[in-house]
């Protein structure tokens, strides 16, 4: 099967082609979604006892299959969190994968792990850990908030041996991602939403709701995670009123910084992200703001002791190499997948060849865009905001709208090729929402998408 033959070279020139054009085209075809049986019936059954053949299967992939796909990287693409990797990190990720590169141990990983590590310093500047706070790169934010809350709660089991025995217990801000919730079940925690006056949770309000907890939850209490750019609204907690009172009460604090901390980066926002220095952990996702391909989540830790006594993992064919080359920085003690792909060179390639401050520019930039969609929103008659803009999250509506007419209008947009942006849910209404992280998005862009809500 690995024989080297024209055959594959040929093949080998093909995807490089391919490659190439994907990448140069900053305005590829929106593409639509197709049932799996109409996409059955557009190209047969692909994996057959004798091969369909490299040729046809790309042919197929190229010519059908990439189309029923959405690329999150199109400018006019608004919905969710998009992404928009640059065109190095893309280019990376094909070295990346073609390297064959084992990303747990230094041993066999180190030139590869130090490439990470590179990058990974500059996030952890931006966040502004004191020294000695270091990370890693996961597969994404659930993965990253999985490790820290579980580096949490082995914290405070080894705290004393009455917490061995009991459900550990995890408070949250009202905005905290669906993957929060879902960790705490794959933790067999218990969870519980602060309720907030306001948009974002506030240090006075974690306090009372700390001090409304009965005695026996009080003592479960392990970690309180807060939130540093909502998905839903860009929304940022009270980090620097949170931050002290985790510390009084002597509970674990992470940042879920997923979406927002690539916002870390931006001179004109930081001062909103202030106490998250003080953090037990912090997640951020690369493949979001800092315009990296999917997949790559990073776990960042006040204590790099504490995440290695959670997660380091002993086996007899690990402790075999002794020399002093293999001896450095195993990612695998540091989060839950022990098998992982060396998913930050693509992002240490473009931090490289760009500078951080091209980084800068590119996040402030979407901000920019928010600032600039709020204001062509209420130029119009027919829109209105339904709350100020926030990093690079914009929530209006189309005045008199039903539910069903959002759906509509942002079926037909996407049908048609023009866009794709999709309602959201703020306060039991139905609304429009926007997510900017594309540079390459323009005013244009945005004229043109209002322009469909007459």
């Amino acid at each position: 099967m690995h024989t080297i033959d024209m055959n594959l070279v040929e093949m080998t020139l093909d995807v490089m082609k391919y490659a190439i054009d994907r990448i140069s085209n900053i305005t590829p075809e929106l593409g639509s979604p197709k049932k799996e049986e109409e996409l059955l019936e557009m190209v047969g059954e692909t994996i057959t006892d004798e091969g369909i053949g490299g040729e046809k299967a790309f042919k197929l992939f190229r010519d059908v299959l990439v189309k029923a796909t959405v690329p999150i990287d199109h400018p006019r693409h608004l919905a969710f969190v998009p992404a928009a990797p640059t065109r190095a990190a893309i280019m990376f990720d094909l070295v990346t994968s073609a390297s064959s590169i084992h990303g747990a141990y230094w041993m066999e990983g180190a030139g590869g792990i130090f490439c990470e590590n590179q990058a990974m310093k500059w996030l952890v500047s931006i966040a502004g850990l004191p020294e000695g706070s270091f990370g890693v790169f996961t597969s994404g934010g659930t993965v990253a908030n999985l490790s820290a809350m579980v580096a949490a709660r082995e914290e405070w089991r080894s705290r004393s041996t009455y917490n061995i025995g009991i459900k550990g217990l995890v408070l949250v801000s009202q905005g905290a991602h669906s993957s929060v919730e879902a960790m705490a079940k794959v933790m067999d925690a218990d969870l519980i939403k602060i309720d907030s006056k306001g948009d974002f949770l506030t240090g006075e309000e974690l306090q009372a709701g700390i001090a409304e907890l009965q005695e026996k939850d009080r003592k479960r209490l392990f970690a309180v995670v807060a939130t540093g750019g909502t998905t839903n609204a860009g929304i940022i907690d009270d980090l620097a009123g949170i931050a002290p009172v985790c510390e009084k009460e002597h509970v674990w604090l992470h940042v879920d910084c997923a979406y927002g901390g690539g916002a870390l980066a931006a001179r004109s926002v930081r001062h909103l992200f202030n106490g998250i220095e003080k953090a037990d952990s912090i997640t951020i996702d690369p493949h979001k703001w800092l315009f990296s391909p999917y997949d790559c989540g990073a776990v960042l830790y006040k204590n790099m002791e504490l995440a290695k006594n959670a997660h380091s993992q002993k086996g007899a064919y690990l402790e075999i190499f002794k020399d002093e080359g293999a001896q450095g920085f195993n990612p695998a003690d540091y989060q839950i997948q022990l098998t992982r792909r060396i998913r930050g060179m693509p992002l240490w390639f473009s931090l490289a060849m760009h500078g951080t401050e091209k980084y800068r520019s590119a996040i402030e930039r979407g901000i920019e865009l928010a600032k600039i969609a709020a204001r062509k929103i209420e130029e119009r008659p027919y829109l209105e905001m339904v709350r100020p803009e926030s990093l690079s999250v914009v929530l209006f509506r189309r005045k008199g709208w039903t539910a069903e007419q959002y759906r509509d209008w942002t079926y037909r947009n996407h049908k048609e090729g023009i866009a794709l942006v999709t309602p959201t849910i703020w306060k039991n209404e139905t609304i429009s929402r926007f997510c900017f992280i594309n540079p390459d998005t323009t005013e244009a862009d945005i004229d043109l998408i209002l322009e469909t809500l007459k």
